[in-house]
């Protein structure tokens, strides 16, 4: 294995969000460590994306996940860089032929944070009727209006900053930002407002993962990237995507899951999955539990069954 040097730095290629960077930056932190390599080593490229340059929009108008992570594929496939570092509930379920995923780190928490303008309301229960909440997740908008179908969602995209100035300027009442993003970029816990358990809100598919991209069969880098993989991650992730995947799952379906380790148990995998109807009119879960070498299996197999109790047209507007 090469390793990285001032002269030759590892070039990791991510979009330019405060976020984005933060996760880039955690990357190239845990390589350093692992490898005893200076900062030099590294190399952060920021490669705009559609899905950042097109603000306007709600994501599923627009082509969905992919719109993230195309023009950095690009990157990889041209060769001016050298790993790709993701948001993984972004990344679609099918890979572009000759990539791959070949490190996760280890996963943030996955939980929602319910978030007001100073003074609003404490959680979703103490929203006034008729309340606007802006997301631009249909994930989220559909668990919302299934709980309070009163309220009224308006599209809600841009980074932190940008979403709390729309909360300043009364565009909503209350917004949800992803813990895991806030928790990177520095913020407490209960900084900005109040973590939904996960009994109550159900994550995206991935939430608080990073993942690294790779060219296929690279040795060097897949060498390189091996002590910073976290296993657990993996095993969580391989459940949630198989069952995304068997939903054939994208921006435009409100999908939820989230796969949890007992180890207590020996290793046992806990997976919840749910769909939910786009008006929030109707929700269908379910539930499994094995080994972890069995974690793809039971996330095609909870798909499998939702898919048949949801029939053709569930996730019709």
């Amino acid at each position: 294995m090469t390793l990285p040097s001032p002269d030759q730095p590892l070039r990791i290629g991510t979009r330019g969000s405060p976020l984005a960077l933060a996760q880039a930056e955690e990357t190239r932190a845990r390589l350093m460590a692992a490898h005893g390599l200076p900062e030099a080593a590294f190399r952060i490229a920021v490669i705009r994306t559609t899905g950042d340059a097109v603000q306007n929009r709600a994501l599923s108008e627009i082509g969905g996940k992919g719109l993230f992570t195309k023009e950095i594929e690009e990157a990889l496939f041209a060769g001016s860089i050298d790993i790709a570092v993701h948001s993984m509930k972004d990344m679609p379920t099918v890979l572009p032929e000759g990539l791959e995923i070949g490190c996760l780190l280890p996963r943030e928490d996955v939980r929602d944070v319910f978030v007001t303008g100073a003074g609003g309301p404490a959680g979703i229960a103490a929203l006034a009727p008729g309340a606007v909440v802006g997301t631009s997740s249909l994930r989220r908008r559909a668990q919302l209006l299934h709980r309070r179908p009163d309220l009224r969602v308006v599209e809600f995209r841009g980074n932190v900053q940008t979403r709390l100035k729309k909360l300043a300027d009364g565009v909503a009442e209350a917004t949800f930002l992803a813990l895991a993003g806030l928790r990177r970029l520095g913020h407490g816990e209960t900084e900005l407002g109040a973590p939904v358990p996960v009994d109550e809100m159900l994550p995206a598919v991935a939430q608080g993962a990073i993942g690294i991209e790779l060219r296929r069969r690279d040795a060097d880098l897949a060498a390189l990237l091996a002590p910073v993989h976290d296993a657990p991650t993996a095993s969580r992730l391989a459940a949630e995507r198989a069952f995304l995947a068997g939903l054939d799952g994208s921006c435009r379906t409100p999908i939820a899951g989230l796969a949890e380790i007992d180890g207590a148990a020996g290793g046992t995998l806990r997976l919840r999955g749910e769909i939910v109807r786009p008006d929030g009119s109707e929700r269908l879960a379910t539930e499994r539990r094995g080994p972890l070498a069995e974690a793809a299996a039971m996330g095609a197999d909870a798909a499998a069954e939702l898919r048949a109790r949801g029939g053709d047209g569930f996730f019709d507007s």
